[in-house]
């Protein structure tokens, strides 16, 4: 099935409000100053220099009207986040909270996060990311006991040569099969469980604590990334030679991939 073409009504809404204010603001200053103001020959723009300050008010009333909603949806991802305490309540939440939680995550690491405005769950890329020029999508699956397999993996990395992305992300509440793994392990993609999703949600979180988490995954420390400056975490190793051994790994993960050994 065909994409909904989006609308800059669609686009508005999942944009933060400031940007239909500015637009707003841009569209009233245009048609009721800059237009009329314009010596030319046209008659097209003598025309909108006649009528464009009557409808300046109309413009920019439509840029503005998704505002209150987006500024509504940005305390609500927020308290998403904050809400969260355990892998059980982000098992608990619906497939769109999910996406949503996933990506006020990564927008409070710095990413500049695009969602998915298509109605549906599983509809394609959930979430697209930007950070320092690179781009990331990612793919969210809401599927708490049933483990995903590698043909969702093989679909994203699909994508990903579409659209020339840096690189991609699957993100689970469960669980992944070792063929994903394995599949996973010679491509840009990083694959992130349940107790992985609930490491990040804990690190991001504003009242988070500063014990390390009672999870196999990223423990906070004072120990910073010698190639970005970021905090290290310290993870377990989940495949290859080194597997269930402990290492340091860079919070900013996965745009750095700095690790070091832990010596403890």
């Amino acid at each position: 099935m065909s994409r909904r073409k989006e609308s800059i009504l669609d686009i508005l809404f999942v944009l933060p409000w400031w940007v239909s204010v500015l637009l707003a603001a841009i569209a009233y200053i245009t048609l009721k100053y800059i237009i009329p103001s314009i010596p030319t020959e046209s008659i097209l723009l003598k025309s909108i220099g006649k009528i464009g300050p009557q409808f300046a008010p109309l413009a920019a009333l439509f840029f503005l009207l998704p505002a209150p909603f987006s500024l509504y949806e940005e305390k609500r991802k927020k308290k998403l986040v904050d809400s969260q305490k355990d892998l059980d309540s982000i098992r608990s939440l619906s497939w769109r909270d999910f996406e949503q939680l996933v990506g006020e995550a990564y927008r409070r690491q710095g990413y500049t996060v695009l969602e998915n405005t298509d109605p549906g769950p599983d509809g394609g890329i959930d979430l697209r990311l930007k950070k320092d020029g690179n781009r990331f999508l990612v793919q969210c699956k809401q599927w708490r006991t049933m483990k995903v397999g590698v043909q969702v993996v093989r679909e994203l990395y699909g994508v990903m040569a579409a659209e020339h992305a840096t690189g991609g992300i699957v993100i689970t509440s469960g669980i992944f099969t070792q063929e994903a793994r394995n599949f996973a392990a010679s491509k840009p993609i990083d694959l992130i469980e349940g107790n992985q999703l609930a490491a990040l949600i804990d690190i991001v979180r504003k009242d988070s604590p500063a014990k390390p988490i009672e999870i196999h995954e990223p423990a906070v420390s004072e120990r910073r990334c010698p190639q970005c400056g970021e905090m290290m975490v310290l993870r377990e190793a989940k495949r290859g030679k080194n597997i269930g051994q402990k290492f340091w790994g860079c919070s900013n993960y996965p745009k750095c991939r700095a690790t070091e050994p832990n010596q403890d």
